[in-house]
């Protein structure tokens, strides 16, 4: 990473449009803002790449602050039977300026050395990024490895490297010369930062008229909690006395809940659907004195995301285009499939994708937990499916992994199923690209937006899906996506597989291939109602509009 004298004070790099002067400062635990960065997991950080390319495409006065992972999340590799394994492997970014910051935090009981790297935002089109890490000249090993990979096991870990993300953040705004107007926590990850500001602001009202707060979470037991004490001990608070800590963030008692304080410490804070703006309100009714909850449903940068022929044939209402296309997208896929599962898919047949970050809520594997059933659908000569899972478990869940390899295993059983590895940018674009269907199956309510099928509504493919998050926004069920019934008490799980059955074997593979004419336009109407109101441009100038 080379080394530049770094111009200080700093100055935003855009002369911003006169709409969006007001200066953002936008902290998250991961970014996906290209393939070759990988310093994030998945959904959350899928969302934050997209806002920053579209802050760079509207020129709005926003920096992101994040971390440099040196292992990333994980690599996704095989073991000797091909089953997947978490793998961990330095990443060396020469894209990457190191500013020659340096500073220091008290935590853990000792100095912890910062570093800051800067992406300029003309290497992937993105707001500009600074990148902090402890793994630099000065600290200890034990130290370094706070940085290591995102969202670390080990609860101190994680908990310090939140620390990085917040205090260290706001450390190296003070080290940069740049105050912004406005401070906003995409999730709670960041939230030490508030104490860190409180010492400089020394008054609740003028914290608060800085702060703006992102929810992701759909439910309580999500929220981040930990001992009150334990905080303190690693110096979360900056030196508050709890005291004060327990008055000014709304938490009583030893248990510090982290969204808690970030809605009683924000002037404005947002759901991520209009559906998970109605859950948070519910959710946080008992704490009158947090700050109003407003939704702004996520989106996706479709300038990254679209093929170009595609758009183009979209624009021209041409269906017979988006079809020819998407067959070709389909075979640039299968050879992906051919590669990593020695199998041949045919482009002209029906094939259906679940991908996304495995997780027990979101179900992945419903279609095969009636075994029979789906040996019939699969065996289907007439009427042939093809299959693709996709997808990265957290790597310590072991509940999740075994899913996976569950389905992989079980793939070895049928030549019309793939389960793929490698899940990150590049991956997920040829499964959105090359998809017919995309499959969608968390809980409902349990999903607060998802996203992934926004991208591959953009892509010609058409959502499959429960009626959650983004999807009750968009869907209009036989006309531009196909949506199962809400189940109803008793036996969830039950019913919304059975309905997925039923949705496939009577409405969608006889669609595909008895009126491929009611297909196409099912497409075109996808394509249509997703590609504004999902763009993330929309979404980012609602930030300014609602938020900021």
């Amino acid at each position: 990473m080379p080394q530049a004298s770094f111009p200080l004070p700093y100055q935003h790099p855009f002369t911003p449009d006169k709409k969006y002067k007001k200066s953002v400062v936008y902290f998250s635990m991961e970014f996906a803002v290209d393939q070759a960065l990988k310093i994030y997991s998945g959904g959350l950080g899928f969302l934050a790449g997209s806002h920053m390319k579209s802050v760079y495409a509207l020129k709005q006065n926003l920096v992101g602050i994040g971390m440099l992972w040196k292992f990333g999340y994980y690599d996704q590799g095989r073991k000797a039977d091909s089953s997947m394994q978490p793998e961990f492997h330095e990443k060396i970014y020469h894209f990457l300026t190191d500013t020659g910051i340096r500073f220091t935090i008290p935590m853990l009981g000792k100095e912890v050395r910062v570093a800051a790297y800067y992406l300029p935002p003309d290497v992937f089109q993105t707001a500009p990024l600074f990148l902090l890490t402890t793994d630099t000249d000065g600290n200890d090993a034990a130290t370094r490895a706070i940085s290591y990979t995102l969202y670390d096991a080990d609860v101190t870990l994680k908990v310090a490297q939140c620390m990085i993300l917040g205090i260290g953040g706001a450390r190296l705004l003070e080290e940069l010369g740049y105050e912004p107007q406005v401070y906003h926590f995409n999730e709670a990850h960041a939230v030490s930062a508030v104490f860190h500001l409180f010492n400089k602001y020394k008054k609740v009202p003028e914290l608060k008229k800085r702060i703006v707060f992102t929810t992701h979470t759909p439910e309580e037991a999500g929220n981040e909690k930990h001992d009150i004490r334990f905080l303190e001990n690693l110096g979360f608070f900056s030196g508050v006395p709890l005291d004060t800590v327990r008055k000014i963030s709304g938490n009583s008692g030893d248990v510090f809940n982290h969204s808690l304080t970030a809605l009683s410490l924000s002037r404005k804070a947002n759901g991520v659907s209009r559906l998970h703006g109605e859950v948070s309100r519910a959710m946080w009714k008992s704490y009158p004195k947090i700050s109003e909850i407003g939704h702004i449903t996520n989106a996706q940068n479709k300038a990254y995301w679209v093929d170009k022929k595609l758009e183009e044939s979209r624009i021209a209402k041409d269906t017979a285009g988006i079809a020819a296309r998407k067959r070709e997208l389909k075979q640039v896929l299968f050879k992906t499939v051919a590669d990593q599962c020695g199998k041949l898919f045919d482009p002209d047949v029906l094939t259906i994708v679940w991908a996304r970050r495995f997780a027990g809520y979101k179900r992945p594997d419903m279609p095969v937990w009636d075994l029979d059933r789906f040996k019939k659908l699969m065996g289907n000569q007439e009427r042939p499916v093809q299959f693709i899972w996709a997808g990265k478990p957290y790597p310590k869940d072991e509940g999740a992994i075994n899913t996976f390899n569950h389905l992989y295993y079980l793939g070895h059983l049928f030549p019309n199923v793939a389960v793929l590895t490698g899940y990150e940018l590049t991956l997920s674009k040829q499964l959105k690209d090359g998809a017919d269907i995309w499959l969608n199956t968390p809980v409902v309510t349990r999903e607060a937006s998802g996203t992934s099928g926004m991208t591959a509504a953009m892509n010609a493919a058409l959502n499959l899906s429960t009626f959650d998050g983004w999807i009750c926004e968009f869907a209009k069920d036989g006309e531009n996506s196909f949506i199962l019934p809400v189940a109803q008490g008793g036996d969830v799980n039950k019913q919304d597989a059975d309905n997925l059955f039923a949705k496939l074997e009577n409405t969608v593979i006889p669609t595909y291939y008895d009126n491929p004419e009611k297909w196409r336009n099912m497409i075109l109407n996808s394509m249509d109602d997703v590609s504004v109101e999902f763009d993330s441009d929309r979404m980012a100038r609602e930030y300014y509009e609602k938020l900021y």
